[in-house]
């Protein structure tokens, strides 16, 4: 398999684990019951995307890159929809089991497939359409979604997911910009959106003053993860063919269900195992499959 042609995919892979970890960060901020207090999500978003702000900019001064300020309609297009997908994960982040948030979160290939048709003029082939609609079939019965537990969370993570469809579609028709000046773009307009969402968190002031040295190290870890986790994704999809790339960040799901057994003692019945297969076989040969003609 030609190396540069496989990179693509581990770039994604790597990506998937260190925004589970990122997941889990959130998670323990949002509950309650997880670390005995909690934070609203505006909170946590603002956070998120400052900091991943903040350390992108040093990152990038550090290696001598120019952050880009205008840009193309494409970097634009990366950059709104993708903090609206921020935005919105959150929100559903704080509100149900990470596991569940995931699930519905990574449906963004089913997007991206029908988005690259008219947007890419690129007609997903036959076994693309399989690989994309097993990877689905197995996130469902992974986290067999109650759609009932809280509606306005579930339709926030479904928003969140086909807003990440038109942010990655944007991401790969971005050309000649460096892949930390994509990042600095991004994570600075996420700040302005999380800056205009923060208001409406009760007491934000209060409970920011107030915040102990566990909640500082829990923001600080969703925002080393997000930043690791953001530049692997961008490296992934400027790259690689959309809808490949999606059909491997199926794989963040798996990795979710192993952070619940792991932290949060949630045990895997027969049917979350025939599920982890079916995501696991499609990014299997996605990866096997994956070729230097990327679009």
């Amino acid at each position: 398999m030609n190396r540069s042609a496989f990179m693509p995919y581990l770039w994604m892979v790597n990506g998937c684990i260190a925004f589970t970890f990122m997941g889990n960060f959130t998670f323990a901020l949002g509950h309650v019951s997880a670390i005995g207090i909690s934070l609203d999500w505006q909170i946590i978003a603002f956070f998120r995307a400052f900091l991943v702000f903040l350390f992108s900019i040093i990152l990038a001064l550090a290696f001598r890159i120019n952050p880009v300020v205008i840009g193309s309609r494409s970097l634009w297009l990366r950059s709104i929809a993708g903090s609206g997908s921020l935005v919105c994960s959150f929100y559903a982040l704080t509100k149900l089991q990470l596991s569940l948030v995931l699930t519905v979160t990574n449906m963004f290939p089913l997007w991206v497939a029908l988005l690259s048709w008219p947007m890419l003029k690129k007609r997903p082939s036959l076994s693309e359409w399989l690989a994309v609609c097993m990877g689905i079939i197995g996130v469902g019965l992974v986290q067999k979604p109650h759609f009932s537990d809280n509606y306005l969370a579930i339709v926030s993570a479904i928003t969140a997911s086909f807003f990440t469809a038109l942010a990655m579609i944007g991401l790969h028709k971005i050309k000649g910009i460096s892949t930390q000046a994509i990042v600095v773009h991004f994570s600075g307009v996420a700040t302005g959106l999380s800056l205009l969402v923060l208001p409406f968190a009760p007491n934000v002031a209060t409970t920011i003053c107030e915040m102990d040295f566990k909640m500082v190290l829990l923001l600080l870890g969703v925002g080393i993860s997000a930043t690791i986790g953001q530049n692997f994704l961008t490296l992934a999809f400027s790259s690689g063919a959309p809808t490949k790339v999606s059909v491997v960040g199926l794989s963040q799901v798996v990795f979710a269900v192993i952070g619940d057994v792991l932290f949060w003692h949630k045990s895997l019945d027969s049917i979350e195992l025939i599920g982890i297969l079916l995501i696991l076989l499609p990014t299997g040969w996605v990866m096997i499959k994956s070729d230097p003609g990327l679009n």
